[in-house]
């Protein structure tokens, strides 16, 4: 039969914990005629067990968490020292930097073996919840939180107490021990129990004359004056822990059975369930404990802008999720404390945060998440799509997850206007349409926003274009030429945009517009336009024909608009035709020749009623290159062509490609395998730059061998 280990810590030093902790083990030991193994985790008092005691071990805790050999009743007694009243002893390092290099894991796998060879073990944890105080802990049967009648020692323990139960300790695993208890004092052990909200379990009378004596001679108390009031009160609590069978009855509570074997709702003669009635479970419990967290909190009383706000309101709905799940019958569903921490937290992430998309947006390998309905989330990866195992709760979190991002920037979305492009605090584009629109239920399309803004060193690194090809796009930006980038949806034209914009020189103005805020450009002087939807009225709309509008009475020397895709488009080139050269924006199509298409037609959404022929001189006069960007089928995205629009013939708009990517082939990684070359055509803006005494390498527009 495996033992059980007591873990004893105290709310603050100097509640005399470290006595309590030796002196139990002695009298465990002698009521139950048994070997008892105390070990000292105190990282803080390292040494203080070995004054106690008198005991030295043959080899510390440092050494034992080091231990790769197999711990038995012999190899054992390599490292405990023993005492003549039934102890055997492993202590902490003397030395604070030993001390502090023991390692928590090794030590774990020693606990594991250690409860089948002695059947109690206790353990001084120190009075901080340290990462080896915690260890001690995850393997306790019992943890002893000792408190003095002193009103800060009481908070500190209230504190504690607070702090491991929020950790998912059980609460009937963690009992309150009050040494120096003293009677007629005002903090008696009822007012202690009021105070932190549960029972005392014993109390020890304060008996400084023999605890001081018993230090003096490094002897424990209850060897050397057992009948004395703590060595009576010490003994006293070694025998109630006996007669009521406590450590036999927690064993369930702090050890959950494994319930594979289990006859549970959903399996038949003693099957394990099957994992789709376990994911019913498991949704079912969400569902019932969300509905009381609203019941209980106010959840939508939050300060988006104070990020210690949301720390404290995070904290006070954890202690009320642990305390509803600790009212529910969770012993097959949550087996194990993993289980436990993971439900705490989704239960969190969707109530505060954004659900089960919150670890996908802490993901930074993740690119894109894709919400179709409660059930299904994709996400991008790698540039390829995969399925995510996580899903929602039901339709109604996932509508909650799409107001909680819409509402702190004024958005809206309902049946009247079921669909809404936002974007969240760290920059990232949201799209989501819902019912019934969305057939399927609710649909989120997160774009992420990476962390480092990319810059044209990583563009050549990840093979989106050579050197080459970056040096003409800065001489490109720096002299001033009007640039559309083309692509598909997710080929990378937003990324593009903000690479090109690191080229812009610091001492020019730049006026940014877009439909939600994406662009993100390392220059000082940068004015950042958003478009807004119409109110609930349906007046005060701001499209983005309006914004590229205003910016022309905004003094700009640069504009870029996020896309063009209807009527402002006429006004975006009639802006690059009339002193702002050097503007960007970009365009949804699949080469060069199709952009030029795809102009033509935007510029007629503007209903101006322009005949073909002046539309397509407007953009043979306005545009001087095209950027295509695409994804290409293995997830990777390059610059296929770089294209310079040479003017007009007839009816015809003539473009020469400057760098055009060629594909080969496939290789066996699935990998898409090609060159990048040049074409030979030197663009004709290259010889106005060095008639103006600009020295451009014509290297850059030759091919390397």
């Amino acid at each position: 039969m495996a033992g059980h280990i007591i873990s004893i810590i105290g709310g603050k030093g100097g509640v005399g914990k470290s006595q309590v902790a030796a002196n139990l083990a002695i009298a465990y030991a002698g009521e139950l005629r048994s070997k008892t193994l105390l070990m000292d985790f105190d990282q803080k008092a390292c040494g203080d067990q070995n004054i106690i005691t008198g005991l030295k071990s043959k080899k510390n805790l440092k050494e034992l968490s080091e231990f790769s050999g197999a711990l038995d009743p012999r190899s054992i007694q390599l490292f405990t020292a023993d005492h003549k009243a039934g102890i055997s002893f492993i202590g902490m390092p003397t030395e604070a930097i030993a001390a502090g290099q023991i390692n928590e894991e090794g030590l774990g796998k020693a606990l594991k073996a250690i409860v089948n060879i002695y059947p109690l073990t206790i353990i001084d944890a120190g009075s901080e919840l340290t990462p080896l105080a915690l260890k001690a802990l995850e393997y306790s049967t019992l943890i002893f939180l000792v408190a003095s009648p002193d009103l800060l020692a009481v908070n500190q323990c209230k504190r504690m107490y607070t702090d491991l139960v929020t950790m998912l300790f059980p609460k009937d695993m963690i009992q309150i021990l009050v040494n120096q208890a003293v009677n007629g004092h005002p903090v008696s052990p009822d007012v202690i129990g009021k105070q932190i909200g549960k029972p005392v379990f014993h109390a020890i009378p304060r008996d400084d004359a023999s605890c001081i004596a018993a230090l003096s001679r490094s002897t424990p108390v209850i060897v050397g004056a057992k009948g004395s009031p703590f060595g009576a009160g010490v003994t006293d609590c070694a025998r109630k822990l006996i007669q009521k069978n406590v450590l036999k009855t927690l064993e369930k509570l702090a050890k959950p059975q494994d319930t594979k074997n289990q006859s549970q709702p959903g399996a038949k003669n003693g099957e394990a369930p099957s994992e789709d009635r376990k994911k019913d479970q498991w949704t079912e419990l969400k569902s019932r404990i969300h509905k009381a967290l609203v019941e209980e909190m106010d959840l939508k009383k939050q300060d988006d802008n104070d990020p210690k706000a949301k720390i404290i309101l995070r904290e006070q709905t954890k202690k009320m999720v642990v305390e509803l799940l600790g009212k529910e019958d969770t012993k097959n569903i949550l087996p194990t404390r993993d289980d436990m921490n993971r439900i705490v937290k989704e239960i969190l992430d969707e109530a505060l945060g954004l659900g089960p998309l919150e670890d996908m947006l802490a993901d930074k390998t993740i690119s894109e998440i894709m919400v179709v309905g409660p059930k299904k989330i994709y996400y991008e990866q790698s540039g390829k799509v995969k399925k995510s195992e996580i899903t929602f709760t039901n339709d109604r979190q996932v509508m909650n997850v799409i107001e909680r991002i819409v509402a702190p920037i004024g958005r809206r979305i309902d049946e009247k206007t079921p669909y809404v492009d936002a974007r969240l605090p760290d920059g990232s584009r949201v799209h989501a349409i819902i019912p019934p629109c969305a057939i399927d239920g609710c649909c989120i399309t997160i774009r992420k926003f990476p962390d480092k803004r990319l810059n044209y060193k990583d563009m050549v690194k990840y093979g989106s274009m050579t050197e080459e090809m970056a040096d003409f796009l800065r001489i490109s930006v720096e002299a001033h030429r009007n640039l559309v980038v083309s692509g598909g949806t997710g080929s990378g034209k937003t990324t593009l945009v903000n690479m090109l914009g690191g080229f812009i020189q610091s001492n020019e103005r730049i006026i940014t517009c877009e439909d939600s805020a994406e662009l993100n450009f390392p220059q000082d002087h940068v004015v950042r336009l958003e478009t807004r939807p119409p109110s609930l009225e349906g007046d005060g709309e701001i499209d983005i024909r309006c914004l590229v509008k205003q910016t022309l009475r905004m003094r700009p020397d640069r504009i870029v608009v996020g896309e063009c895709r209807g009527g402002e488009t006429l006004d975006m080139l009639q802006a690059m035709n009339t002193g702002h050269d050097g503007s960007m924006t970009t365009v949804h199509s699949n080469t060069p020749r199709d952009a030029i298409s795809r102009l033509e037609t935007l510029v007629q959404y503007a209903g101006a009623g322009l005949p073909q022929k002046a539309i397509k001189e407007m953009i043979a006069s306005a545009v001087h290159m095209i950027i295509q960007q695409s994804r290409l089928d293995d997830g990777s995205r390059k610059v296929l062509y770089i294209t310079e629009i040479g003017g007009i013939q007839g009816d015809v708009v003539t473009l020469q490609d400057i760098f055009v990517y060629k594909q080969e082939g496939i290789g066996k990684d699935g990998k898409i395998q090609g060159k990048f070359m040049a074409t030979g055509f030197i663009p004709k803006f290259i010889e106005t730059l060095e008639r103006k005494g600009y020295k451009i390498p014509r290297g850059i527009f030759t091919n390397k061998t």
